[in-house]
Formats: C-alpha cells, sequence, structure tokens
C-alpha cells in the first residue's frame, strides 16, 4: 500500500517571530503576480516580482548574517522552504556583491558582448547618471555606488 503524503510541516524554534514579515511579503508577492501590466513594457512586468523575491531574500540574509537574530536551522528551514533564494545569499556574502539585486544582472549570456548589466557599473563611471536595468528595474547595484 502507498505512503500517504501529508502537509504538516515542523517549523523551527523562532518562526514566530519572522511569520509575519514573510506571510506579508507573500501576500505583497501574490498580488504583483496577479497586477495587470498593461501598458508597460514586456520586462516591465516582472520588476515588481523581483524587488520583492530581493526583499524576501534580503531579510533573511540580514536577520541570520548581520543581526544573527534566527538560528542556523531556522534560516536552512527558510531557504528549503522557499522564502528566499540560496544562490542570491551566496553571492552577497562574496566581496563585491553585497548588493547585488538579482542574478541574471552577473550572467554574461543574458547581455550583449557577454559582460554583466549595467546596473552593476559604478556611478562615478556612468555616462547616464540614470538607468534602469532591464531584468529587474534596478537603478543600480555595484558595491562601489
Amino acid at each position: 500500500m502507498p505512503k500517504i503524503k501529508t502537509n504538516r510541516v515542523t517549523y523551527p524554534v523562532g518562526w514566530e517571530l519572522i511569520e509575519p514579515t514573510l506571510r506579508e511579503l507573500e501576500a505583497k508577492m501574490r498580488e504583483a503576480e496577479n497586477d495587470p501590466h498593461d501598458g508597460k513594457r514586456k520586462c516591465e512586468g516582472l520588476w515588481p516580482i523581483f524587488r520583492i523575491a530581493h526583499q524576501k531574500s534580503r531579510y533573511i540574509y540580514d536577520l541570520y548574517y548581520r543581526r544573527n537574530e534566527i538560528s542556523r536551522e531556522l534560516y536552512e528551514f527558510c531557504l528549503e522552504q522557499g522564502y528566499g533564494d540560496r544562490n542570491l545569499i551566496a553571492k552577497w556574502k562574496k566581496s563585491g556583491y553585497e548588493r547585488l539585486c538579482c542574478l541574471q544582472c552577473i550572467q554574461p549570456r543574458d547581455h550583449n558582448f557577454a559582460t554583466t548589466c549595467v546596473c552593476r557599473v559604478p556611478k562615478h563611471l556612468r555616462e547616464e547618471k540614470v538607468i534602469e536595468c532591464v531584468h529587474c528595474g534596478c537603478g543600480g547595484c555595484a558595491s562601489g555606488d
């Protein structure tokens, strides 16, 4: 006889402290996904989703690495359940990527001439002072800004 799957998840200690914020961000994400994008460019419809995903990952990162308010067990639980982006957080730990907005901005295959996104260029080296990333709408995520 096949084993019956249940959806019961055991939450680690400290979950009740971060749950309201994560639920609020999930509600914002649902709202951004259902928001009509009439009159916007094709890429602009995804920008709010990228921003909220970045915000969720940054919240978890700050709680664990900067403020030391959550345990390793709770941190791993959040990443396993999809509340944060494990690869983006791994980049934030490296020098030069502390303010990275999304992983698409550093992938050379997604850009002309196999380089990185224009938002990765420091502000003092830009020809145009006001820019927006095509992928996520970032105004600049270079670490030197």
